[in-house]
């Protein structure tokens, strides 16, 4: 029964998929005389149902695999194994969330307890570590979910969430960060690092004891800055160079990045996987007003081309937050998460290592099609100011070589989307093996 239901939603799914633009052949796009980016694409995603696995980062990550992007680094066999694999069995991965905002504002923790659990079964024994990271930038940032913020910040219309647990999960009172590190991967090699108590702590490069902040670039100019922190299992992390070992930096460093798609107040429209990196540097530089948002595409972008280019991009697409209301009297944008009202379940997962391509995708054929008030700054192909953005980000990041040589691009003809049912039967086999 469990196999004919997937054949029969895989079908319906896919069917409609050529139809909405989403899924594109290349020989259709024979006459293209450039490399398209990749956007991989998981469509019905089921409602999760409290297990270490999640079915739709499974069947992301067994489309990658397919499709080249091998999960593990090993020589063991299996689907999701190969010798260039993302994650090798010693390394210490990153997983940089989105947390400065809460209930639907974050990133889903089901997802994220399923991609841990997949690092954790590393077919050669994982014997490094994973790392929750965020930076709220001294917002209402925090790893337990809890609103205790006195109704100060854009919670403030909402004070039947203070002192309430409320996260982006199936269980939102409970599957916290803190649940995650401290329940139910306890034992494990899993822990976190929120930075925003050093977030204003700058240090030099000859300092490897100190949690704070490096800059790339002259003080007092909108540079960039990235963190080094001392890891719960005694991992240094500098994240610019690598992990040091107290003679020089290993590369056993991976970054995940771990984006939440939706609304952003203002003319940008949208969060995603672009502007993530806005939660990696300090804006206790006395830059922030230029970097919000003047030049918000470059600056981005600089993350990429001056500290780190993440080993992946995963943009989760569980719940979408599309719009913004006035609640008594004041203005409520959807990055906050809340109320439900303008929230969305669409039950998507998209992966790549173009964040501007896959942004693009997420904004015109995600977002965009929920409407609400805010959709016209949706439109990747007509607000200006989003345009403006996608254009620094483009220029800065393909002036300095792209990403692994790739050129960064938006727009549907330079996008090939790859795409699958969550339920898809080949999927669903490989859940139970994988158990």
């Amino acid at each position: 029964m469990k196999n004919d239901i997937s054949r029969r939603r895989f079908i319906h799914t896919t069917a409609a998929l050529p139809a909405l633009g989403l899924i594109d052949s290349t020989a259709s796009r024979a006459q293209s005389t450039h490399a398209r980016s990749q956007v991989f694409r998981v469509n019905g995603c089921p409602v999760h149902d409290g297990q270490l696995r999640h079915v739709g980062m499974d069947a992301l990550l067994h489309l990658l695999s397919s499709n080249g992007t091998k999960f593990y680094q090993t020589a063991a066999g299996g689907e999701l194994n190969g010798p260039n694999g993302l994650i090798a069995a010693d390394d210490v991965v990153v997983l940089k969330v989105n947390a400065q905002w809460k209930c639907r504002g974050g990133t889903n923790t089901d997802m994220l307890r399923g991609l841990i659990q997949r690092i954790l079964q590393h077919p050669d024994g994982f014997k490094g570590e994973v790392v929750i990271f965020e930076n709220g930038q001294n917002r209402p940032a925090s790893f337990d979910g809890m609103h205790n913020d006195g109704n100060k910040s854009e919670y403030k219309p909402f004070p039947e969430l203070e002192g309430k647990v409320m996260v982006n999960a199936e269980q939102q009172d409970l599957l916290t960060i803190d649940y995650l590190t401290g329940t139910v991967f306890a034992g494990k090699p899993v822990s976190s690092f929120l930075m925003d108590p050093y977030a204003n702590v700058w240090i030099d490069g000859g300092d490897h004891k100190t949690n704070g902040y490096r800059r790339v670039g002259e003080a007092g100019t909108p540079c960039v800055s990235y963190p080094c922190f001392t890891t719960a299992r005694g991992n240094r992390i500098e994240l610019k160079e690598g992990r040091w070992t107290g003679s020089g930096y290993a590369r056993n460093l991976k970054l995940i990045h771990c984006a939440v798609l939706k609304d952003h107040s203002g003319d940008i429209g949208m969060t995603g996987a672009l502007k993530i990196v806005y939660g990696t540097l300090s804006m206790s530089d006395g830059t922030s007003a230029k970097r919000h948002y003047v030049d918000l595409g470059s600056q981005c972008a600089k993350m990429w081309t001056q500290v780190r280019v993440p080993d992946l991009n995963i943009l989760d697409c569980l719940w979408v937050s599309y719009g913004s209301m006035t609640v008594d009297k004041a203005h409520v944008s959807g990055c906050i998460g809340y109320p439900p009202a303008i929230t969305s379940r669409q039950n998507i997962l998209l992966a790549g290592h173009d964040p501007i391509a896959m942004d693009y995708h997420a904004n015109k054929h995600i977002l965009l099609p929920l409407g609400g008030n805010s959709a016209a700054s949706h439109d990747p192909d007509n607000n200006a100011r989003l345009v403006s953005v996608y254009k620094q980000a483009q220029d800065t990041i393909n002036e300095a070589g792209g990403i692994r040589g790739q050129k960064v691009q938006a727009g549907d003809d330079n996008i090939q989307v790859i795409a699958a049912d969550a339920l898809h039967q080949t999927a669903a086999k490989a859940w139970e093996a994988y158990g």
